[in-house]
This record gives structure tokens, C-alpha cells and sequence, in this order.
């Protein structure tokens, strides 16, 4: 009896020193997991309390004798000056956000809000403890025609080709919590993000008329329904994805080169396959990087779901030890995104030739 009671106890002894040893190696991802469903948790509560603040707003139509509003036009509170009051738009999202110096609740429940516009999905109203938040939900993606005067702010809402001839949308993959491809502590997606920075600046410097919208300029993941839905709500021209690859493994090999991927269920004058071939000429001429050729991207959400030419870059193999460092460097970096440019005016002057 001693003796099977010493080996029960044995047994126990070693699954306990297992599951210790389990936990002390993956320690660091279960706190990694454990931070994560806090976040998920935090945003989860935020939002509950977001929405539980929330409040419908209505628009009031212009009364009769008055002189029809154009869009919609905003009251701006009793001693509140124009400039206290804080504008932005976010395009992912079809968003205006009007942020107010918090006022008391009269303000809202005497029309704020006048004129009519069928680019209006949405209003509402927050109050908070300094700040009160008019959010306008709209449509599809507009420009702002900002007017103001003492009493007034008027909105229009204009589509972007009635102001742009040439439009580009431009998405650097992955980001936030999705790093892409991690190799020696290098992510992807601030690779790919550094990339969109340079090319961002090029066009910012740029004498071409190309308006370029950007699907992040920072380190936000924002979902493949909202960076290809900025291209189809914008009507772009163009639409490019900046990626970087790895082996199927992830193990270090000596695979290098670029790769384009395009929709090849795409149909008309100018495709996205011209725009992958053009993007695949300019990349390898830059980089004297191996060109591994076109693939047919239609499995992938963001070029099957696209309205409009599009091409889907993976400029090189961070699974390969002398690409990977390249691909690090800030010289290799605005050598591609010099490429992408040229390729992108090289497109348009294509497509003015249909």
C-alpha cells in the first residue's frame, strides 16, 4: 500500500511541476491574452456608455418665409464663440463630429439643428460634463463646404469627384493589434505604415491634381469592410494596399522578392491587373527586387470586394534575413514609395488615354 501511494503521489507531484512548467513558459501569452480581453472588455463598457449617453437629434426644416438652407445649419449656443467649437470628419466611418462647450439642455431642445439633406443617415447628441457631441452619421463619404457667420455654422455635403478629377485611396495593412508578419521584433505593420507616411509626403509636395485618401495614418486597424469601403464610397480611381510578406512557415528562407496581387474578375478599359503590372514594374526597377509576379487576389476581401482598380503590394519577404533589414531601412522605405508613386501617375495617364 505504501508503495502505490508513493507512486500516486509521484504522479500528482510531476503533473503539478507540468502544469507549472506550462504555465511559467506561456506566462507571457496568457498575459498578453488576459491584457486583451481587458481591452475588448474596457471598449466593450465604453461603448455601452457612449451609446446609454446618446441621444436622437432632429432636424428642423426651414420655416416657411425663410430663405431655403442649403445643407444643414447649425445654431451656435449663447456665449459661445465660433472658434470654441471643434469639427472633424472621419471618412472610414462617414462620420462629423461636432464638439460643443457644454451647454445647458435647453440648447437641444430648441432646434440646434435646421435645413433637410438626403446625405444624413444619422444624428445625435451627446451631453457630457464639459463637452456636449453632435455626431452626424452620413451616407457615403463627402467633402465639407464650411460656412459661418456670428450666429451660424452651414454644412454642405459635396461628393469628392465634384471636387477631385483623380482620386486615390491608399491602405497600409494590418496595425493595432494586428501586427502582420513579425520577424526579430520587426512588425509589419509599422513597416507598412512607414511606407504610407513617405508616399503621403510625396503627394503632399506632389504637383499633380491627385487627391489621396488614406485608409490610417497612424497605428489603428481599421477592418477590411471600412479600408475597402473607402475606396468604393469615394468612387476611387485607384485603390493600392501596402503589404509586406512572409513564408506560409514563417521560418527564415532565402524567398525574396515582390509580389502583386490583383481582381482578376475585374473588367474595362483600365483593370486592376494594368495597375498590379505597372506597380510590379516601378517596385522591382526601384528595389532591383525579384519580381515573383501577379496573382490573382479574388480570395482576399479587400481586392475581391473592390469596386474599383485595385492592387494589393507585398513589397518584400520579411522571412528573408538581407530583405528583411532592406525593408527596415528608411532608404528602402521611400525607394518604394517613390515606386508606387510613379506608378500611380503613370495609371492615370493611362487611363486619360482610354
Amino acid at each position: 500500500m505504501k508503495e502505490k501511494s508513493l507512486k500516486w503521489t509521484t504522479r500528482i507531484l510531476l503533473a503539478v511541476a507540468g502544469v507549472f512548467t506550462m504555465l511559467y513558459f506561456n506566462l507571457p501569452k496568457i498575459h498578453a491574452w488576459e491584457i486583451e480581453i481587458q481591452e475588448v472588455q474596457t471598449a466593450w463598457s465604453e461603448n455601452a456608455d457612449s451609446e446609454a449617453q446618446m441621444n436622437h437629434l432632429v432636424i428642423k426644416e426651414t420655416k416657411t418665409g425663410e430663405e431655403p438652407v442649403k445643407g444643414l445649419r447649425l445654431r451656435i449656443p449663447e456665449g459661445i464663440l465660433a472658434d470654441d467649437i471643434k469639427i472633424s470628419k472621419d471618412d472610414l466611418t462617414q462620420t462629423l463630429k461636432i464638439e460643443i462647450p457644454h451647454t445647458d439642455g435647453s440648447y437641444f431642445q430648441n432646434d440646434p439643428v435646421t435645413g433637410s439633406s438626403d446625405s444624413i443617415s444619422g444624428l445625435f447628441y451627446m451631453q457630457g460634463k464639459k463637452t456636449d457631441v453632435i455626431e452626424i452619421t452620413l451616407d457615403q463619404v463627402y467633402e465639407l463646404d464650411i460656412e459661418r457667420d456670428e450666429k451660424y455654422y452651414y454644412f454642405n455635403f459635396v461628393k469628392p469627384h465634384e471636387i477631385y478629377d483623380k482620386i486615390v485611396v491608399i491602405d497600409a495593412g494590418h496595425g493595432g493589434n494586428d501586427p502582420g508578419a513579425n520577424r526579430q521584433g520587426i512588425m509589419e505593420k509599422d513597416i507598412d505604415l512607414a511606407i504610407l507616411l513617405e508616399l503621403k509626403e510625396l503627394f503632399e509636395n506632389s504637383k499633380e491634381n491627385i487627391h489621396v485618401y488614406y485608409t490610417r495614418t497612424d497605428d489603428s486597424n481599421p477592418t477590411h469592410e471600412q479600408r475597402v469601403g473607402l475606396a468604393n464610397k469615394v468612387n476611387a480611381d485607384l485603390f493600392i494596399s501596402i503589404h509586406n510578406n512572409s513564408t506560409k512557415s514563417g521560418r527564415v528562407s532565402s524567398i525574396s522578392g515582390t509580389e502583386v496581387m490583383f481582381s482578376k474578375s475585374q473588367e474595362g478599359n483600365f483593370t486592376s491587373e494594368n495597375l498590379a503590372a505597372l506597380c510590379m514594374e516601378e517596385l522591382t526597377l526601384a528595389l532591383n527586387s525579384r519580381d515573383r509576379g501577379l496573382i490573382d487576389g479574388d480570395n482576399i476581401y479587400i481586392v475581391k470586394n473592390s469596386e474599383v482598380p485595385v492592387a494589393l503590394v507585398e513589397i518584400g519577404f520579411m522571412t528573408n534575413k538581407e530583405e528583411l533589414k532592406l525593408l527596415n531601412s528608411k532608404e528602402y522605405q521611400k525607394k518604394a514609395a517613390e515606386a508606387l508613386y510613379k506608378a500611380i501617375v503613370r495609371a492615370f495617364e493611362e487611363k486619360e488615354q482610354e
